[in-house]
């Protein structure tokens, strides 16, 4: 960066990805907050030293992103995180099953309540130790297995 707040292009990559990777990382890593307003495209060209058309381009590929919001006269803003649970399907085994003609039979193999390990803690992302259930069973199509599933679920966000 150079004195006058301009960033020097180091060679590695081209500028709109640079500005489109500098960005990125101060919304990722917290630094620019939900809500946060993205500086004008002037002024980033002028941080930048590049054209407007460069920076719109950077900002056009994290809006499509979902990083920023773009709205007119107003700027560019930092969105709200998109919730993931939108994304996961969790699919109904009995009703794939019957789906191919065959009966469907559930079984449960283990059931064990317990106070939640080092690994459970990680994987519920828990910040203390607390109940949890485990369980495994098993789906089956006819008599051959069809799934294996095992569920740990956190009991202090959801009593049994």
């Amino acid at each position: 960066m150079s004195m006058a707040g301009t960033v020097v292009a180091d060679g590695g990559g081209s500028l709109h990805q640079r500005i489109l990777t500098d960005i990125s990382e101060k919304i990722t890593s917290g630094a620019w907050a939900p809500g946060h307003r993205i500086p004008f495209e002037h002024e980033l060209s002028v941080q930048y030293n590049c054209s407007r058309m460069t920076v719109n381009k950077a900002l056009s590929q994290l809006a499509k992103a979902g990083l920023i919001e773009r709205r007119r006269r107003s700027g560019s803003f930092v969105r709200r995180p998109q919730s993931q649970a939108a994304v996961l399907e969790i699919h109904d085994i009995r009703i794939e099953v019957e789906a191919l003609g065959l009966p469907y039979r559930y079984e449960r193999v283990a059931r064990h309540k317990r106070r939640s390990s080092a690994e459970d803690r990680a994987s519920l992302e828990l910040g203390l130790a607390g109940p949890v259930l485990a369980l495994e069973c098993g789906h089956f199509a006819g008599e051959r297995p069809f799934a294996h599933e095992q569920r740990l679920i956190n009991l202090t966000a959801v009593p049994e």
